[in-house]
């Protein structure tokens, strides 16, 4: 199965701290290191690593050429990748002692797509079976449309949110995958009201799947009218980062090869806790053989 990731790319600039920096403090980090991001860039090595042939598209900064090499290292065709003038997107990353992390993000190249990029990459990349989107790139509603219009489901990452989501054409989604909070801003509900969000939601979009990740709490799913729920597997934690997006593409590979929802959400969430047990992004994404052997 060929998939279409039309997704941001960054450099990841981390910071190892004790405890996460607070207004007015300026403390020594424990480390720093530079490495390859962005949800996009995460989604696609998810993606390739579970099996599907995957295509990245976007634009690709003066500084990006780490970025492209990361994306080939990891089996991602770079071949729509359209180069810019401009700076690549940046992440500047928090993890503390606990293994949990802050981001902030500068958008660069990410920011600059136009809608002749983006007829290009659709027209370049010929048929797709899926278009999978995160909320870090520009020109969105443009972007789903043109999906919907070529005939090619989409499954967007509705992250990091802001109320601009609010006006995307949401109903020409075949997946929606939020956590929590992203799903509560959505729904007008409460975060540790779960089934509530599932609820308005499915009524708002009933032909979309609903994916609802809940951290350390696991992970619902509402699909055709029935809602499947699987905790998440409690190992150590060194490091969050990358653990949503390995979710999401062992998921989406899962379902569109025919698993049940179910099995889909054992195989993600196993994959989600090898992530989480190593430092990094995209490195600490596992191979489909690694889950394939914690499952077993």
């Amino acid at each position: 199965m060929r998939v279409l990731n039309l997704g941001s790319l960054n450099l990841d600039y981390t910071f190892r701290v004790d405890a996460f920096i607070q207004p007015k403090e300026t403390k020594l980090a424990k480390s720093l290191s530079v490495q390859c991001g962005g949800k996009g860039l995460n989604q696609s090595v998810a993606l390739s690593r579970a099996g599907f042939e995957v295509l990245h598209g976007g634009l690709l900064g003066t500084d990006g050429g780490m970025l492209a090499d990361c994306l080939a290292a990891h089996g991602v065709s770079t071949e729509l990748l359209i180069p810019s003038d401009q700076r690549s997107g940046n992440a500047m990353i928090q993890v503390d002692d606990a293994g949990q992390n802050c981001i902030l993000l500068y958008g660069g190249t990410n920011q600059l797509l136009t809608e002749e990029n983006i007829t290009d990459i659709f027209r370049r990349a010929g048929a797709v079976d899926l278009l999978v989107l995160q909320n870090e790139v520009n020109k969105m509603p443009f972007i789903i449309d043109e999906a919907h219009r070529r005939g090619i489901p989409v499954a967007f990452n509705a992250a990091p949110m802001n109320d601009a989501v609010l006006s995307y054409p949401l109903e020409k989604l075949s997946y929606l995958i939020v956590n929590e909070v992203e799903g509560a801003q959505l729904s007008g509900c409460a975060a540790e009201e779960s089934d509530r969000i599932l609820n308005v939601l499915s009524e708002k979009y009933p032909e979309t799947t609903l994916l609802l990740t809940l951290g350390a709490d696991g992970a619902k799913c509402r699909r055709q009218g029935e809602t499947v729920y699987v905790p998440a597997r409690k190992v150590p934690v060194v490091d969050t980062t990358a653990a949503g997006d390995t979710f999401i593409g062992f998921f989406l590979h899962s379902l569109l090869s025919g698993e049940s929802v179910r099995r889909s959400m054992d195989t993600a969430t196993a994959a989600s806790a090898l992530c989480i047990g190593k430092h990094g992004a995209a490195d600490s994404i596992p191979a489909k053989e690694e889950v394939a052997a914690l499952l077993a």
